[in-house]
């Protein structure tokens, strides 16, 4: 098993980890405070919660992976979300980026990149948009002002 070393250009947030949060509703103890995320929920972290309150606004909330066709009903709804969360910095540290769109470039390996159309996508597919209304539907408020181009790296 080897170690990846990615680097990563996402266009959303920076919405950081635990006890590192880079957003507005958190508590004292920097514990997010949205009224679907369960602290308490052992089995799934803030961002496992998040995707599923956003797969379940989309109208998905089957629990079942074995029905019949649930994959397809699932990637149908994750295609309506049309965010993702990328996860940078280490695989026990992790840090995360509420994107629409993610370029990831491994270790060993190079990809030149068209700054202009680059500059030119989120508003051609209206990335804001969506940014703003997976951001309504989780009540979450990034510390970051506006979305943009985020470079970070990721080592797991």
């Amino acid at each position: 098993m080897g170690q990846s070393t990615n680097a990563v250009l996402a266009y959303g947030y920076d919405l950081g980890r635990d006890e590192d949060w880079k957003m507005l509703e958190i508590d004292e103890d920097g514990v997010p405070t949205p009224s679907w995320y369960d602290d308490d929920n052992d089995e799934d972290d803030f961002v496992e919660q998040a995707k599923n309150h956003l797969l379940a606004n989309a109208g998905f909330a089957e629990a079942d992976w074995d029905a019949e066709d649930w994959s397809e009903r699932h990637d149908a709804a994750t295609a309506r979300v049309d965010v993702e969360f990328k996860t940078y910095c280490h695989g026990e540290y992790p840090m995360y980026v509420l994107a629409t769109k993610a370029i990831t470039v491994r270790r060993g390996y190079s990809k030149v990149l068209d700054l202009a159309a680059l500059a030119a996508d989120p508003i051609e597919h209206g990335w804001d948009d969506k940014l703003t209304a997976a951001l309504t539907v989780l009540g979450i408020t990034p510390k970051q002002e506006k979305p943009g181009w985020v470079l970070c790296s990721y080592w797991g």
